[in-house]
């Protein structure tokens, strides 16, 4: 782990050209024991090889290979110029990270580097951020994730399936850091709860790293919003799915659309013959042509930042959606158009990438892709991988979730279970506050305890999800009726008919 210290970061500074920039950067590693003089002259010889220059106004200056026996200890700086630094080709650099590495551990630096950069956010904050503190934070990953975002929204999805729907959500939620292993495990085996208006909601207590919605939508406008819930600041966003209008609107918006309705911001109401137009479902990518491509590293210290600069703009002439996933260290696909993300893979001599390209010039870019890759990238190769480089075609795919099953509330009682009801006496009902702090009261026993809206003949449903109990429509005088099994059940039933009794904090 790269740990900084405000020796490593100069903020607010400022550089009439990259080269002045570079300078700085090079007399701080130099100031902190980082490297000897000289290295600045690897530095403007890497430059002119391959911008350096990765995206969301972040370069990444080092030196070559001729210059690392000046590297002393490995480390970073970092300067900021919240001004801006023209980097060449109509870039803004505002965060420069120069970096001096004694050995291939230049792309376990990287890796740590991009994968908490390539949030544009994350970067926008680095760029303007007058904290230390903040900084550091942010750059090492410690800032909050965004509780909505346009990436966890997929539109378009082929499939009527909402466990097929769970899974992208579950799967975006996951590579985005929101939630761990055991979330996409759980929330597998449950079903969604139907709010109405062909909108659905599923969420589970188990594995919730960070606050976030992730929005799922098939052609015919079936929407899934798959809740991780870290704590209870979500309650605003969910009480107002409890509305019809916001419910029919998420079943149309675009993806900024949905978040900024989601914010409680107004969108124009849609329905018009030129809304359903802008919104009207487009090919999705199972629809198009489909190219799958596994390609050997033949670099000898892999992909470093110039190799994968050139294999980024062997891609961009093609209008395919390109993916890339490094098999060997088993990382999820991310963007092989952004540099940032390609480096962050850690590809080393002799891993294998897989390629997924869809779109009608597919399987050409996968072609000139594998090119480049035996071109070496840039670079003098003469590795030859044991197993040849492949390309396969494939036609249209339907989103499958083999072997996975979910779980409907079973309504039966057995006879180790214990069951209540109670008469809801909240004057505005079950809302997102009351909610909680019943969550919160059966979440302190030991026992598997569902719930249902008796005067609403609703399915039973876990006790232990906020959303669930808010998507209940529970209104004053509704009775609820709670099953419970295991070692507290009994004491959970009695809690949760006091905290019913004593109206839910209101």
């Amino acid at each position: 782990m790269l740990n900084l210290s405000a020796n490593n970061i100069c903020l607010n500074s400022s550089a009439q050209t990259k080269e002045d920039a570079i300078r700085l950067v090079a007399q701080g590693l130099i100031a902190n024991g980082n490297v000897n003089e000289g290295y600045q002259n690897g530095m403007f010889a890497r430059e002119a090889q391959t911008s350096t220059f990765l995206g969301n106004g972040i370069a990444i200056p080092h030196g070559t290979l001729d210059t690392r026996e000046l590297v002393q200890q490995t480390g970073v700086q970092v300067y900021q110029f919240p001004q801006g630094v023209e980097w060449g080709e109509g870039n803004i650099a505002y965060v420069v990270i120069g970096i001096a590495a004694k050995s291939d551990e230049h792309l376990t630096i990287l890796r740590q580097l991009t994968s908490v950069l390539g949030d544009e956010a994350a970067a926008e904050k680095l760029a303007q951020t007058q904290s230390i503190e903040e900084f550091i934070a942010i750059f090492q990953g410690q800032s909050t994730l965004p509780v909505l975002s346009e990436t966890l929204v997929s539109l378009n999805l082929d499939s009527n399936s909402l466990l097929a729907l769970t899974a992208v959500n579950a799967t975006n939620l996951q590579e985005k850091g929101y939630v761990n292993q055991q979330f996409i495990s759980d929330i597998l085996n449950d079903e969604p709860t139907a709010l109405g208006d062909n909108l659905f909601v599923n969420d589970c207590a188990g594995g919730n790293l960070h606050n976030g919605i992730a929005i799922a939508r098939n052609q015919q406008g079936k929407t899934l919003l798959t809740i991780a819930m870290k704590d209870d600041s979500l309650q605003p966003i969910l009480s107002c799915l409890l509305s019809v209008e916001v419910r029919q609107q998420l079943t149309r918006l675009s993806a900024a659309e949905m978040v900024a309705c989601l914010s409680g911001k107004a969108v124009q109401a849609v329905g018009s013959a030129q809304d359903l137009a802008n919104t009207a479902p487009q090919p999705t990518a199972c629809e198009q042509d489909k190219a799958i491509g596994t390609f050997t590293v033949r670099n000898e210290h892999g992909l470093h930042a110039r190799p994968c600069a050139v294999l980024v703009q062997t891609l961009k002439p093609f209008e395919a959606k390109v993916s890339v996933e490094n098999l060997d260290r088993q990382s999820a696909p991310v963007n092989a158009k952004s540099t940032m993300r390609v480096v962050a893979l850690g590809a080393t001599k002799g891993q294998r990438l897989r390629f997924v390209a869809e779109g009608q010039d597919a399987q050409a870019a996968l072609q000139a892709l594998q090119q480049a890759f035996i071109n070496g990238l840039g670079e003098s190769v003469s590795f030859v991988p044991s197993v040849e480089d492949s390309i396969e075609v494939v036609g249209q795919t339907a989103m499958q979730a083999d072997g996975l099953k979910a779980n409907i509330a079973n309504e039966s009682i057995a006879s180790n279970e214990q069951e209540a009801t109670f008469t809801v006496k909240n004057e505005h009902g079950l809302h997102a506050r009351p909610s909680a702090v019943l969550v919160n009261e059966v979440k302190k026993y030991k026992a598997t305890v569902q719930v249902q809206n008796v005067d609403r003949q609703s399915p039973l449903v876990s006790a232990k999800s906020l959303m669930k109990i808010v998507a209940l429509g529970v209104q004053k005088g509704h009775r609820l009726r709670f099953v419970a099994s295991g070692e507290d059940a009994e004491q959970a039933l009695a809690g949760i008919g006091e905290a019913i009794a004593n109206g839910l904090g209101e």
